[in-house]
């Protein structure tokens, strides 16, 4: 299996060679820059891509090697209409990458549902964990459910909207941040969700969001909030961004309450892509952090 060929402005700005790794469920991209049998591994959420950790392998490739993977539906990963898109399955695709890769050592980034999955791959083999970051993001159970997300999910017109209009991904690029993107990163996030079969990923992420009804999901989130008591033997740093509408204060209070020897930093002024309102402060943290 062979990365598609990626456009030239795109690659002006996502300047990497993506490797491919058979998940026997399809074929999952990942971003794979510097070497040794340490990384950092970058695990992003709905409806991003390896794409938002662009500008962090930049800036951290020459001193650690960093993996990031486009989860299955997602970025430049295949996209097939007949898989179960559940957190769990999730969980099983990345944990199956980083066992591929026989790494001695991994650091976490975890962002939006790349917290469970992150966390959720990643504390299956504790001993192998080292640092972790944490960016606005959730890996417990929680009742609050903003109403646009709910719109999003709602039967028939959910996936309508999603699908269809691109709603969700569409919004995001002026709803999740704060200072407006250039038209470029723009259409870069935006590249693999460019109908309707491609943002059936985007979609599934939505309907899949536990509810606490007993579903699959439920179980493997689950699973991940009773071993985050792990994390506090751990070094954890929190990058927030305060603009978020939807892991608002209420989240990063969680994480803080959960881990409290964990250093953080609230950006007031930094919407859901923190990575993109605060890219050079957070570039600097993630750097100092990781040593």
């Amino acid at each position: 299996m062979s990365a598609p060929e990626l456009p030239a402005w795109l690659k002006a700005i996502y300047p990497f060679e993506p490797k491919r790794f058979d998940t026997g469920r399809g074929g999952l991209s990942y971003v794979d820059e510097g070497t040794g049998d340490e990384a950092v591994v970058m695990v992003h959420g709905n409806p991003t891509w390896s794409f938002y950790y662009r500008n962090l392998v930049l800036g951290l490739r020459r001193n650690i090697r960093c993996i990031v993977p486009d989860h299955i539906g997602c970025g430049l990963s295949d996209k097939p209409q007949d898989f179960n898109y559940t957190l769990g399955e999730h969980i099983r695709n990345l944990r199956l990458l980083l066992d591929s890769l026989n790494l001695r050592k991994i650091h976490l980034i975890v962002h939006d549902w790349g917290g469970p999955i992150g966390l959720g791959a990643a504390l299956a083999k504790p001993d192998q964990l080292g640092r972790v970051v944490i960016l606005n993001t959730a890996a417990f159970a929680d009742t609050v459910v903003p109403w646009r997300i709910r719109l999003c999910r709602a039967p028939v017109v959910g996936e309508w909207l999603v699908r269809g209009l691109n709603g969700f991904a569409g919004p995001a690029t002026w709803m999740s941040v704060t200072r407006p993107l250039t038209p470029d990163v723009r259409r870069g996030f935006l590249y693999p969700y460019n109908n309707w079969g491609n943002r059936i990923a985007t979609h599934r992420f939505v309907v899949d969001i536990p509810s606490g009804k007993g579903s699959a999901s439920d179980r493997a989130l689950a699973e991940v909030e009773s071993k985050l008591g792990l994390l506090r033997d751990r070094p954890v740093r929190i990058l927030w961004g305060g603009q978020d509408f939807c892991f608002n204060r209420h989240y990063y209070n969680r994480w803080k309450a959960l881990l409290p020897a964990a250093q953080s930093d609230y950006f007031e002024n930094a919407g859901h892509y923190v990575l993109e309102d605060a890219e050079q402060e957070c570039l600097r943290e993630i750097q100092g952090f990781l040593g």
